[in-house]
């Protein structure tokens, strides 16, 4: 039998109203959340289901571990006080207010199993990835936490005019977390964004938002992508380098970056956050919509 952990998520999320765009209230699924690992155009859906509104304001989920780290079957359940399970993608908010947002850990820093929700299994939990039935995990430690922005999609049927024309990856936009601590998978952490990276992996457009954790001793003297140069030097071309070269040792090419390759600034973060959020809300709603 898998074994089963229940888990206090230490959190820094505190009270606040958390809204759609599209909705004006947030979003959760009345019994198992939204699934689109392999969405097909709106066209083509044979079945929909249909979704209630209610919030979640105040974040204050256990994380539920079923099965054993690195196994298939590992999963991390996010589940609120009530006992229901949630989905850290869509119903946990995505603004916090005055530019603040919640992040969800999926890697923490210095490991290298490829941790993810999981976008194709009810409520969406955080899984290690696979490929041909093994457990991925890269060659290498990444150095910042890594995780998502909850609420966000990169639409795979959306060109990007900025980036090359670029198609987004069908998945929620990820996000670098430069702060000083490790952090655990399935934390929920108030984060502000820094900069912006325009990934280009295999085609497919894959933000990464650098972003800083409000309760970092640093976070103070850091809110846009000069800062970052000058508090932690380095960083931006150490991440865009981590992503471009990662899977060079499995003998695929580099990933590669647009915006001239360069890290974009926080005004421009701001903007890719605004247009995934309301990419995310047309999903929910061309899934929840009657035919």
């Amino acid at each position: 039998m898998a074994a089963t952990r229940a888990i206090a998520v230490a959190s820094n999320t505190t009270t606040a109203s958390a809204t759609c765009l599209l909705f004006k209230k947030p979003f959760l699924s009345k019994q198992s959340t939204l699934c689109f690992k392999n969405l097909k155009p709106a066209s083509s859906l044979v079945s929909k289901r249909l979704f209630t509104c209610r919030a979640i304001y105040n974040p204050e989920v256990q994380i539920k571990e079923e099965g054993q780290p690195e196994t298939l079957d590992y999963r991390v359940f996010f589940v609120e006080n009530s006992g229901k399970k949630v989905s850290p993608w869509h119903d946990i908010p995505l603004h916090m207010g005055d530019g603040v947002f919640n992040f969800i850990v999926e890697i923490p820093k210095e490991s290298s199993a490829k941790m993810e929700v999981a976008t194709d299994e009810p409520f969406t939990p955080i899984k290690q990835d696979t490929k041909k039935g093994k457990l991925r995990y890269y060659p290498y430690n990444i150095n910042w936490n890594y995780g998502l922005l909850p609420q966000t999609w990169e639409d795979p049927e959306l060109a990007n005019a900025e980036v090359e024309g670029a198609f987004g990856d069908n998945d929620p936009v990820d996000v670098v977390e430069i702060g000083e601590s490790q952090r655990k998978i399935g934390q929920i952490l108030k984060v502000k964004p820094l900069a912006a990276l325009a990934m280009i992996d295999e085609g497919e457009l894959d933000w990464k938002i650098v972003a800083i954790s409000l309760d970092d001793p640093k976070a103070s003297l850091v809110n846009d992508i000069d800062d970052v140069e000058k508090h932690f030097p380095g960083t931006l071309t150490a991440i865009r380098d981590w992503f471009r070269d990662y899977k060079i040792p499995d003998g695929k090419p580099a990933n590669k970056f647009g915006l001239g390759n360069k890290a974009a600034n926080r005004d421009f973060a701001l903007k890719v956050i605004t247009e995934t959020n309301e990419s995310w809300a047309k999903l929910v709603k061309r899934s929840s919509d009657p035919w």
